[in-house]
């Protein structure tokens, strides 16, 4: 099978080398294609680059579109020596940014990539020209999902053993089973999902040593700030909501009408706090809206950034 970054953008998978969080040189890994003005595409917890698929070429025909792989996600660098603090994915993705283009950029972010992108949009306005944001868990108050309730509480030093010893690679056929209805589920129209999108989806997992472990350990940082959230003691999600206000630049809410996920009064309550938003349903739309409603979700973002002609 072609490998999916050389069939996408003109020159594959480009590496990028940063400063995370705690100061630790760390690889990520991106895609370019098209020219204009520069467009991230972020993706949700769990995921990578790969959920843009479908929004990559028509985007492209109008702007620099680059789609990166979070710290721990896809191809980039999963550093397993270190824990992870929360509120690291603004800190690097505003690096990324700084190191690939000397201009604001437009950032369209789905579900986790969603909730960098405003943290970003509050600490660092200047980097940022346009906002659009996707089923984003800005007011969820629990893990939407029981396979990220089992790995937000299992122990890391087990998880990190099945890694090492590439259990996932081993039952691959099953760990590619189970994936693919997982992602079904967030479709809504599920038999769209084709035997190479379950293929690459499940890539990382397989292939990849520590991407089990970073999943893990992500959502027990997620799992961690809701739970301070439900106690009211400093966490993320408030941060985030607490100055939710602050945030000028043009932005464009986008949910999915039958997200199961987190539910669109989200959006509703989202748009409300950000002045000047703007606040679109999806129809016939899940929570995998970058997949599910790919031509929707393009028009929209083109729609939002492109002059009236």
């Amino acid at each position: 099978m072609q490998d999916w970054w050389e069939a996408t953008f003109p020159k594959g998978r480009q590496t990028l080398t940063i400063s995370d969080f705690q100061g630790y040189p760390v690889q990520i890994a991106y895609g370019s294609i098209g020219t204009g003005k520069p467009l991230f595409l972020l993706h949700g917890v769990g995921s990578w680059s790969y959920c843009w698929r479908n929004c990559i070429k028509p985007l492209s025909q109008n702007f620099q579109v680059i789609c990166v792989d979070a710290k721990g996600y896809g191809f980039s660098e999963k550093p397993l020596n270190r824990r992870e603090e929360s509120g690291h994915q603004i800190i690097e993705l505003k690096r990324i940014i700084k190191a690939l283009v000397d201009k604001p950029v437009t950032i369209v972010g789905e579900s986790l990539g969603g909730l960098t992108g405003l943290g970003l949009a509050e600490t660092d306005p200047d980097l940022i020209e346009r906002l659009i944001v996707i089923n984003v868990p800005i007011f969820t108050q629990r893990l939407p999902h029981w396979g990220m309730n089992l790995l937000s509480i299992a122990p890391l030093e087990i998880v990190n053993i099945i890694d090492n010893l590439r259990l996932t690679n081993i039952f691959a056929p099953f760990v590619r089973e189970i994936l693919g209805r997982e992602r079904r589920q967030v479709l809504f129209n599920p038999k769209m999902l084709k035997q190479e999108d379950i293929y690459w989806i499940s890539y990382p997992f397989i292939e990849i040593s520590g991407t089990l472990t970073k999943a893990a350990e992500e959502l027990q940082i997620a799992a961690q700030a809701i739970a301070n959230w439900h106690l009211k003691k400093p966490n993320l999600l408030s941060q985030i909501q607490n100055n939710l206000h602050q945030i000028t630049c043009p932005t464009l809410i986008l949910w999915g009408e039958h997200d199961t996920w987190f539910d669109k009064e989200d959006g509703e309550k989202l748009h409300q706090c950000i002045p000047d938003s703007l606040f679109q349903v999806l129809p016939n739309c899940g929570h995998d809206a970058a997949y599910g409603a790919a031509d929707r979700v393009t028009k929209a973002i083109l729609d939002f950034c492109l002059p009236i002609k």
